[in-house]
């Protein structure tokens, strides 16, 4: 119950802040909403204030906004142009269709500054759970609990900086490791080694090693609003690249077909994270709204990131494509998104009954 719960209010929060994105900019254009509903299908309830119905539908799985005259064929009247959205120049219907997506991404770094402004920046501090045996830390006398200070006299703060530090140092020759133990400041000499590892994407990669991982150690420090903002567009900006290689390196191959996920895993993970707690959660919403973005950005035929396409084509052009290319392109849109959700559905039944292994929760 509490992953139905979870799954339901992940998507709920997706769907409205991507509608609502649409919604609000097709009003700023002036552009008549027809209907804001939650949910595909049958409408169950509704209320409707002016010329729009806000309304709940059968099937919660979705979402929809219904703009007055999007479909080229609709007859209007010469009256009612200024209100249709075919009418609209290229520009407006460009931003109209730009500001889902938009507010998605919005709405991940809105999250981000929040949690930091007001909980706190969660900093992974730079203390060793293990030396492995015979790794370069070992031989030089490095040992467990060791909190790493600074290494080549760059001061550390957190795993994440050392991790850097090691990576971009430790490829031109020995490192100074500077741990602090017990009450001692101790300084190290350790020649990385450089080992074949792989990165976030499940690629091998030559990279220097000290063969020590993290104690898992945390502390939240607390920072201004400002400093909040700035560490919140670093965080999106970061999340954004990776998410963005990600679809790169899917379309490559590197990452395969069997790591996606549909509504089954998505479910399992936001209960898995609503039993962390409130701030994991809500950290997960956010990592999701990022992909639901950067996903309806893509080229793609029936995503917004195709309608965009499409007036991009009508802006250099001067016209729009004829109703049979736009239905034509659609289709072989709709075919890609098929294929795509028989993957994800396979692999969701897959991973239930024990053929795909299960994928690790992040």
């Amino acid at each position: 119950m509490t992953t139905a719960i979870a799954f339901l209010i992940v998507l709920s929060v997706l769907i409205f802040v991507h509608e609502f994105g649409h919604f609000i900019m097709a009003r700023f254009m002036g552009v008549r909403v027809l209907t804001f509903s939650f949910g595909f299908g049958p409408r169950i309830w509704g209320v409707k204030k002016g010329d729009t119905d806000y309304c709940l539908s059968l099937f919660p799985l979705g979402g929809f906004v219904k703009l007055f005259g999007d479909n080229p064929e609709d007859e209007i009247s010469k009256e009612e142009e200024k209100w249709s959205f075919t009418h609209k120049p290229v520009w407006r219907r460009a931003l109209i269709v730009l500001a889902g997506p938009a507010f998605n991404l919005i709405f991940a770094w809105f999250v981000f500054f929040l949690l930091l402004a007001t909980v706190g920046n969660p900093v992974h501090l730079s203390e060793i759970g293990d030396v492995n045996p015979g790794s370069p830390a070992q031989l030089a006398g490095i040992q467990k609990d060791d909190m790493v200070i600074s290494i080549n006299d760059k001061k550390i703060n957190e795993w994440e900086e050392m991790s850097k530090i090691i990576k971009s140092d430790g490829r031109t020759g020995a490192l100074k490791v500077t741990v602090k133990r017990g009450s001692e400041t101790i300084n190290f000499v350790v020649q990385p080694k450089i080992q074949k590892i792989k990165n976030l994407f499940g690629e091998e990669v030559d990279s220097p090693a000290l063969g020590i991982t993290s104690k898992g150690a945390v502390k939240i420090e607390k920072i201004n609003p400002f400093n909040a903002f700035s560490v919140s567009i670093k965080k999106f900006i970061e999340l954004v690249d990776i998410t963005i290689q990600g679809f790169v390196k899917l379309f490559q191959g590197v990452i395969p077909l069997s790591t996606l996920g549909g509504p089954v895993l998505i479910a399992q993970l936001a209960g898995k994270q609503i039993q962390y707690g409130l701030i994991s959660f809500v950290s997960f919403i956010a990592v999701l709204s990022i992909n639901l973005g950067v996903l309806n950005l893509l080229p793609i035929p029936i995503l917004d990131g195709g309608h965009l396409v499409f007036y991009m084509i009508e802006a250099i052009r001067g016209k729009a494509l004829s109703l049979k290319q736009m239905e034509l392109a659609q289709k072989v849109g709709m075919a890609i998104l098929g294929l795509l959700m028989i993957i994800v559905f396979y692999n969701d039944i897959a991973r239930l009954i024990g053929i795909l292994p299960p994928l690790t929760p992040p």
